[in-house]
């Protein structure tokens, strides 16, 4: 009589580490949420922009933009304005009352040499709203992605 044939072994330790990583609350990284130009405001109100739900909901969370860079004030930054369309000047503005609704700033993780960039670019990073002041720059802003990393579209 012929012995079965042998079925392929799996080595239990890697596979049980394996799964218990995919099963493991908060051991993979989530994907960060998509979020466009036209979800960042709900509506203009009497004081100006409102921000849309999904901005209040995802504020403190990884999200992912895509749109064009506008020109960097200087080679080297850690930021950037990452707009709905392309733009020819920085449209930083001098306050936040002023502020276009199809921008977004953009803060690096850390400095860097910007090439210009003329396609549309993905970014990725933690979303904040709110007016808020750069102190090294006097900027100020409504919307920004923080410890953000950048990619071609």
């Amino acid at each position: 009589m012929r012995p079965p044939p042998a079925c392929p072994r799996i080595a239990r330790r890697p596979f049980l580490l394996s799964l218990l990583a995919l099963l493991a609350p908060g051991t993979a990284s989530a994907a960060a949420a998509e979020i466009g130009f036209n979800e960042l405001y709900g509506k203009v109100g009497v004081l100006g922009l409102e921000f849309s739900q999904k901005v209040l909901e995802l504020d403190g969370q990884r999200v992912r933009i895509v749109g064009f860079m506008a020109p960097p004030l200087k080679a080297e930054a850690s930021f950037f304005v990452l707009g709905k369309a392309p733009m020819a000047i920085c449209p930083f503005c001098s306050s936040d009352a002023d502020w276009p609704d199809d921008i977004v700033v953009i803060y690096l993780k850390g400095k860097q040499t910007f090439e210009r960039t003329t396609g549309m670019i993905a970014v990725e990073g933690v979303l904040e709203h709110g007016s808020w002041t750069d102190p090294e720059t006097g900027f100020v802003s409504l919307l920004r992605v923080r410890d953000a990393e950048f990619e071609t579209a």
